[in-house]
């Protein structure tokens, strides 16, 4: 009980960490509050869902599809929307002030389209939904999948972050947007870019949610909240803290669903939250402001 315990955490964990990521991509270093990001990741989860039932296609090679598709919906809404909002903001509070507006408007939009397209009701499909012996507990293969899923995307962002120029830009961006021109960083090139590939990530969330939950039209909301709770208790723009923070909520969450009350969940997320903004209101990895 206690392996299977620990198993199921770390897949719920590891998804958690893998959303926040691509949150902590736009808010940290585009400094974009995107409220249309769980819709997103729902859009993918459909996506994902149709290209299986439809095409054949399997949710690991779907991911080569839906992946620059949503990097590529996140480039073009930052050009269209977002970077007027960028041009005419006098200071950061006014970004984000524009920036949830404009995105609570998208939320709408985005689920209204899955809403005509898909319905209301609740949608998965049986991919390697088969047991397999992990420590001497029985876990769904595509569970076990989907945590493998997750390390490697969250792997493979960390080593463009920390062994490219490219990555090196984007931290320089997030750590000091106004030095960065000076060592001739195009900095709404890097916003940019941090905001679709943020976006990549929701989408790449998306498929791997949908090989082990069911999901619906309305269900991004909840995905943008457990985003945005991860990524401050973790330290906003701060990645480490966000992969922390994901693997501690999921834990928390099952061992309270598994050994307490399933309906205790969403309390016992938000009693670790505010414990922790308690303790430590930068976050958990966050540098306190001087």
């Amino acid at each position: 009980m206690l392996a299977t315990t620990a198993i199921a955490g770390l897949v719920l964990g590891g998804t958690y960490a893998l959303v926040a990521l691509g949150l902590t991509l736009q808010y940290g270093i585009a400094r974009i509050m995107n409220l249309a990001y769980g819709e997103i990741i729902i859009a993918a989860a459909f996506l994902a869902y149709v290209l299986y039932h439809g095409l054949g296609v399997n949710p690991v090679a779907g991911l080569l599809v839906v992946v620059p598709a949503g990097f590529a919906f996140g480039y073009a809404l930052y050009g269209l929307m977002m970077r007027p909002l960028v041009a005419r903001a006098k200071d950061r509070a006014g970004l984000e002030t524009d920036s949830i507006l404009a995105t609570f408007g998208v939320l709408f939009v985005i689920q209204g389209v899955m809403l005509v397209a898909f319905g209301s009701n609740y949608t998965s499909y049986s991919f390697l939904n088969v047991g397999v012996d992990v420590l001497g507990a029985t876990m769904a293969a595509n569970r076990l999948l989907a945590l493998c899923l997750a390390v490697a995307l969250a792997g493979g962002l960390y080593l463009l972050l920390t062994r490219t120029r490219w990555g090196t830009a984007l931290r320089a961006v997030a750590v000091a947007p106004q030095s960065a021109p000076l060592v001739g960083i195009d900095v709404d090139r890097m916003a940019r870019f941090a905001f679709a590939l943020g976006a990549a990530l929701a989408a790449a969330g998306g498929v791997v949610i949908s090989m082990y939950q069911t999901f619906t039209a309305t269900s991004g909301v909840v995905f943008t909240m457990k985003a945005l709770i991860v990524v401050i208790m973790g330290g906003v723009g701060n990645l480490p803290g966000a992969l922390s923070a994901g693997l501690i909520l999921g834990l928390a969450e099952t061992v309270i669903a598994t050994h307490v009350d399933p309906g205790l969940t969403l309390a016992a997320t938000y009693a670790i939250f505010l414990a922790v903004l308690l303790w430590r209101p930068s976050g958990l990895f966050g540098r306190a402001a001087r």
